[in-house]
């Protein structure tokens, strides 16, 4: 009897990725998920359920106590501040600013790039040639600029991180709206009569979402990254309101002394910008399926 021979494997079989565990792929979502839920509980029930002083008006008897003191976790600043309840509160204005900041451009923008996709033509053009212009100055530069034109304060703050938010969503949602556009579900519900705005609701919004959501994981730890950078300047939320880049910039001053006024502060942007890029590359490829 004739030996029946083995099936020789493809080139594209040998290469071909092999599937990543299901443990693997719901561990690597799931971690930076509950990291970044612990991180915003801390900062906004924290100094709700926490037994911890507000973060300022500080007795000035209790300055400058180390780290694990009796009653200050994280010990004061020199004002007698607790660090741990600044680095709370200061959390609370970081997570602010940057999820209204991205809620901002993921409408704003997301709606600009959808549209120029969509309606193509010379609206397309305009759109995004001026877009463009304002991709082409450096942001982090002008960011600063607007920041000291207008003032520090958090309004301000927001103003000018959203604003130079919206050009990036904007071209992430063109690109996944073009890719869209010629698919033969889009082509049906043209021929059906269906009016732009309810393509735009119901057919693109919804397919464009995960790559906007992924993006804006993304942009939250850029922009956390920014405000403090405009904090630590003195462009940002002004003192002796609490910001993880003012308290570093307040620590500075006395670095070699009592360095946990910066260590403490540093690691919780740290911990908090990992968290966010984490989540946003397992979002990445859940969704892209690898």
């Amino acid at each position: 009897m004739a030996a029946v021979d083995a099936p020789v494997a493809t080139v594209a079989e040998v290469d071909a990725p092999r599937p990543r565990r299901a443990w693997v792929r719901k561990l690597s979502l799931w971690v930076p998920a509950g990291l970044t839920a612990f991180v915003f509980l801390a900062c906004f029930l924290g100094p709700v359920v926490l037994p911890i002083p507000a973060p300022v008006g500080g007795n000035v008897l209790e300055s400058s106590l180390p780290s694990f003191s009796p009653g200050h976790l994280l010990g004061t600043d020199p004002n007698g501040n607790d660090i741990l309840s600044r680095i709370l509160h200061g959390g609370r204005a970081s997570l602010f600013v940057a999820v209204t900041v991205n809620l901002i451009g993921l409408a704003l923008g997301g709606l600009l790039g959808a549209l120029s996709a969509y309606i193509g033509g010379k609206v397309d053009t305009v759109i995004m040639r001026v877009l463009d212009v304002l991709i082409a100055f450096p942001s982090l530069v002008l960011t600063l600029a607007v920041a000291q034109s207008l003032g520090p304060s958090l309004t301000n703050t927001i103003f000018a991180l959203a604003f130079f938010s919206i050009p990036a969503v904007a071209r992430v949602a063109r690109a996944a709206t073009l890719s869209l556009r010629e698919l033969p579900f889009m082509t049906a519900a043209e021929l059906a009569g269906t009016p732009w705005w309810r393509m735009l609701l119901r057919h693109i919004v919804p397919n464009i979402a995960p790559q906007l959501i992924t993006f804006s994981m993304l942009g939250m730890g850029t922009v956390i990254v920014i405000e403090g950078a405009l904090s630590f300047l003195g462009l940002g939320i002004p003192a002796p309101n609490p910001s993880w880049g003012n308290m570093i910039s307040e620590g500075q001053a006395s670095l070699s002394a009592t360095p946990d006024l910066v260590i403490w502060p540093s690691l919780a942007l740290f911990i908090t910008v990992l968290a966010f890029n984490l989540l946003g590359e397992a979002l990445r490829t859940q969704w892209s399926g690898r």
